[in-house]
């Protein structure tokens, strides 16, 4: 996360960064439903949803990190890849 690949790794700034992106999601949701004024169903459903992407977005950030501090490719065509 230091930039460097392997031993400057820092499991605090993981667990902040992978709680983070989840905390980030579940603000929106909370704005959507506070906005929305939706009904129980309807309310319900945005949660699911809400708490739904929180454990994808937390997974997603977590599995970058990881494989950035391990050196490993990252999959993504927007950073390109090594050759």
């Amino acid at each position: 996360m230091t930039g460097r690949r392997g031993g400057g790794t820092s499991f605090g700034l993981f667990a902040l960064l992978s709680l983070g992106a989840a905390a980030a999601v579940l603000v929106v949701t909370t704005a959507v439903v506070a906005v929305l004024r939706p009904g129980p169903v309807v309310a319900l459903v945005i949660v699911l949803a809400g708490v739904a992407g929180a454990i994808a977005a937390m997974g997603l950030v977590s599995t970058r990190l990881t494989r950035r501090a391990l050196g490993e490719p990252d999959d993504d065509p927007e950073t390109g890849s090594p050759s």
